[in-house]
């Protein structure tokens, strides 16, 4: 019988134990054991399914991962440590050694290092496209092109990438599609309805949603996750136990945290908009968005981010945030609890300023993830700041 996202993300869970219990448990253990040396080598051989030891797998995470892959309809995944585990596992596996990314240039801060400092390392570049000049992408494919990677949306500027296009290019080219679709999460947008190989979430974000634990995630073609799974399994990047729990029994509540997320986000961006000490503001279900028609058709809501800018640049922005009194200031997002970022300064600081201006991050940006809250008293926070700049 065929199931909601909601349901799917309650109702999946491991098998139960003698002990029938309702919620699932812990299984805070590091190895496993067997009854008889045959049970271990076949085992060990692969020819049957089994938890040997929590760096490979363990109860925990494969609930939490086949929780993720349902929701984003892929065949398979693999759990990691952190969001930013997920990324690199996810390249250091299916990469070798003179091989071409196409990236879009508005990528987390962490991944543009990783991309400009450390793969070089091993002899794999990358090429940006500019997300409002996604047509060019073509021309940037070269003979050792392996993967295609953006961000729908983009942090922090929240620009909509048309994922279906993406998809056709990586086709006809025969490359790798992979999104991180850590901003709109499975209960958004699922990526590989429009054609990606790979999906990526940064699990301490929406996932949990409430800023208790770290994880990542990654989903999509048995054959790609299967190599993704055996590097992850090797290098020691697995996600623990109990991270893992946690992060399941979140999964439990994603859809009406993020629909409560996505109602105020809207409230507030269109507070924002008509502001008089706002420059411009960036939220992909309004109609001032410049990609608010392709937002509409990916995402099933606008998300939980919004950018803006206010008036007044460096000095004005440095006030905005000494302003704030009810939110926090952080650089994290998707918690309960609304953060304000200065992506210039935090986030995406390690950048020049020059790529930080060509993706939109301008001195005076806001990055604002909007949490549980009333939406009023978000609102009042925001006014009495922007009133004192």
């Amino acid at each position: 019988m065929s199931q909601k996202l909601e349901t799917k993300a309650i109702r999946t869970q491991m098998e139960r134990s003698q002990y029938m219990e309702h919620s699932t448990p812990l299984h805070l253990t590091s190895s496993f054991v067997f009854e008889d040396a045959e049970e271990m080598r076949a085992a060990f051989a692969e020819e049957k399914e089994r938890n040997i030891y929590s760096r490979f797998t363990n109860p925990n995470t494969s609930e939490l991962v086949e929780k993720v892959a349902d929701m984003e309809g892929a065949e398979d995944g693999v759990s990691f440590a952190t969001g930013m585990g997920a990324v690199f596992g996810t390249f250091a596996a299916l990469l070798d050694s003179g091989d071409h990314i196409v990236s879009a240039r508005a990528v987390f801060g962490s991944t543009h290092t990783l991309f400009t400092k450390f793969l070089p390392k091993w002899n794999i570049e990358t090429t940006y496209f500019d997300v409002e000049a996604i047509e060019t992408i073509e021309d940037l494919i070269q003979p050792n092109t392996k993967i295609i990677y953006a961000e729908s949306p983009t942090n922090p500027g929240v620009a909509i990438l048309d994922l279906a296009f993406l998809g056709q290019v990586a086709k006809k080219h025969n490359l790798i599609l992979v999104i991180d679709n850590c901003f709109a999460t499975p209960y958004l947008q699922q990526p590989i309805k429009f054609g990606a190989d790979i999906v990526i979430h940064s699990a301490t974000k929406l996932i949990d949603g409430q800023g208790r634990v770290l994880g990542g995630v990654t989903v999509g073609r048995k054959d790609l996750i299967r190599e993704i799974y055996l590097f992850a399994r090797n290098t020691g990047s697995a996600l623990s136990p109990f991270n893992a729990w946690v992060l399941s029994k979140s999964m439990e509540t994603l859809a009406v945290r993020v629909d409560r997320h996505c109602q105020t986000a809207l409230t507030i961006a269109t507070f924002l908009e008509s502001h008089p000490k706002v420059n411009w503001v960036k939220y992909p279900f309004l109609k001032s968005h410049p990609q608010y028609a392709l937002a509409k058709k990916q995402m099933s809501q606008g998300g939980t981010i919004i950018a803006f800018e206010v008036k007044g640049g460096l000095t004005a922005g440095q006030r905005f945030f000494d302003s704030i009194k009810l939110l926090s200031l952080s650089s994290n997002l998707g918690d309960s609890r609304t953060i304000v970022t200065h992506p210039a300064s935090t986030t995406h600081s390690k950048l020049i300023e020059a790529d930080r201006l060509a993706v939109g991050i301008t001195d005076g940006m806001v990055r604002l993830s909007i949490g549980l809250e009333h939406y009023e008293d978000i609102q009042n926070d925001l006014t009495q700041a922007l009133d004192k700049i």
